[in-house]
């Protein structure tokens, strides 16, 4: 982040630790100068697209049924890009090069359905986690930055942020469109979708990669220990109200960009955590849509 926007964000920061004093309902007023900093409009931004992003791959990890799977590569791309604060790299690069690893790693084991895959699994999430703590605790200098990490700042989002997550983005738009039916079959079962003549092995390797890349270039934005809620909540809430796909996705999206806008903006007004306000969001968007849950009245 540049000088200039330094010193915007500590006068945003000021500004919101007075409001902090002031009535609820004259905050909501007030929020309309937050729009006047160039980094809450790029905030803002990025929102759409980390809830656009993570609402498309938090389906696929639902209806592929590899949710500890999706958590363990979350918490891997974490200890990357701790890892890569401590060498020196992009933790954005690391992570997604950690994130790689334990994808190559565990893909094989997806495919089995047995304990002993989801020990392995488990092994690595436990590996992933102690090491980003070791490492972090072995990184004091720069705590700033690794608490970034843990918890996300969507406030410090660069501009080259906005540009890679848009690519991402419409590659992930994309890919759904053009491997629907492929990705239907997928989940459904894969043996038939390979006798089907449908490249299932080609599919789940890109599904793999694009959920790597979706969470490695949102560490910062959301957080490395709140990502992969991001990413489950709004699925979750979604597969609660339609039996229909493309609803799904839709509401999945829709109740991600959701919660990461009001997230922020409820975050900026009373001077929480960014991540972890979207993430309270998310569930409170999850438990309302119990009580209007389709399955729930299916079940009855």
């Amino acid at each position: 982040m540049h000088g200039k926007d330094k010193k915007a964000v500590e006068k945003f920061n000021g500004l919101t630790g007075t409001t902090k004093r002031r009535k609820i309902g004259r905050k909501m007023f007030e929020i309309l100068d937050f729009f006047n900093y160039s980094f809450f409009i790029r905030a803002i931004i990025l929102s759409i697209l980390a809830g656009l992003s993570c609402g498309i791959i938090g389906v696929w990890i639902l209806l592929l049924n590899i949710p500890f799977i999706g958590v363990t590569i979350a918490h891997c791309a974490f200890a990357g890009a701790i890892i890569g604060l401590f060498a020196g790299i992009n933790p954005v690069i690391s992570g997604f090069i950690f994130s790689i690893l334990a994808a190559i790693i565990i893909s094989p084991l997806s495919k089995k359905a047995k304990t002993n895959s989801n020990i392995s699994v488990g092994l690595l999430f436990s590996f992933s986690l102690a090491t980003a703590f070791i490492f972090a605790s072995l990184f004091k200098e720069h705590l700033t930055d690794i608490f970034s990490l843990f918890w996300g700042n969507l406030l410090i989002s660069s501009s080259q942020d906005i540009i890679v997550n848009i690519i991402i983005t419409i590659i992930l738009i994309l890919f759904t469109i053009l491997f629907h039916r492929g990705i239907i079959a997928l989940f459904f079962n894969r043996e038939i979708a390979k006798s089907c003549g449908i490249p299932e092995s080609l599919i789940f390797t890109l599904i793999f990669l694009l959920i790597c890349s979706t969470i490695s270039l949102n560490l910062k934005s959301i957080g490395g220990l709140l990502i992969y809620s991001l990413i489950s909540l709004p699925a979750a809430t979604a597969y609660q109200l339609t039996y229909n796909l493309k609803t799904m996705y839709f509401l999945s999206v829709l109740f991600a960009v959701s919660a990461c806008i009001a997230g922020l903006l409820f975050s900026t007004l009373v001077s929480l955590p960014v991540g972890a306000t979207i993430i309270l969001v998310s569930c409170v968007i999850f438990f309302v849509s119990l009580f209007f849950s389709k399955r729930k009245n299916y079940k009855k």
